[in-house]
């Protein structure tokens, strides 16, 4: 019997993070993202290291905030069998986490080629495998989503999921320990992903006139999270 329970937990479980990974690919393209020349307009005369030292903080924020459960609005339907609190954490830290990532991409110089559905699977493999898109291997990128991109997608949210179970537990390790993680984590992905498009970086006064981003038709609202100062 207790077997048998845990058996079908354990499919439960995988159901809802397959759920879960759906919904995320679904938002992808719903993430804000902001273009180089308003990020330049908004942040006037910093440089892309500055620049791109701003948008992390400010992600950074947001995760923590995410983490110590204040500013999460439930951006997703919650999965089956997945607690409430744990959906929203991780839908939550994808969106500020993928923004984050198109907008350094931005800073860098390196918009990947493509209109946004394109773009926005660029930047979930970026996401998953926690890299920057090379844009000189587009067959890296520009492919469907097909069952590899969500494997490797439910691979990276369950990583999530084990690493953001204290977070459920407040009064075993403090909401200040779930926004510390967030913040840690965020903090780190961001560094490999820089390190990466550093190596390919084009400078702002080499870089052809681009055009404006297109805004997705129906924007995932961030307004409740914290912004960049």
């Amino acid at each position: 019997m207790a077997r048998e329970g845990a058996r079908k937990g354990g499919s439960g479980a995988r159901a809802g993070l397959a759920y879960l990974a759906d919904r995320i690919i679904e938002i992808a393209p719903r993430v804000p993202v902001r273009d180089l020349a308003t990020l330049r307009g908004q942040f006037p005369g910093l440089g892309p290291e500055e620049l791109a030292d701003k948008l992390v903080a400010g992600a950074a924020a947001g995760t923590s905030a995410v983490g110590a459960g204040i500013g999460a609005a439930a951006m997703l339907p919650v999965p089956p069998v997945m607690p409430t609190q744990l959906a929203a954490e991780i839908t939550g830290v994808a969106a500020i986490e993928l923004k984050l990532i198109a907008e350094l991409h931005e800073v860098y110089g390196v918009r990947p080629p493509g209109g946004l559905r394109v773009r926005s699977t660029a930047y979930l493999s970026s996401w998953s495998g926690e890299r920057g898109v090379d844009i000189m291997k587009p067959a890296t990128y520009d492919t469907a989503l097909g069952g590899r991109m969500k494997r490797e997608l439910r691979q990276q949210i369950m990583k999530r999921m084990v690493r953001d179970l204290p977070n459920l537990m407040p009064f075993m390790v403090g909401a200040a320990v779930g926004a510390a993680m967030n913040r840690r984590d965020t903090r780190r992905l961001a560094a490999r992903i820089r390190a990466d498009l550093r190596g390919i970086q084009v400078p702002w006064e080499r870089l052809p006139q681009l055009p404006p981003l297109e805004k997705p038709a129906d924007e995932l609202d961030l307004r409740d999270l914290p912004e960049e100062r």
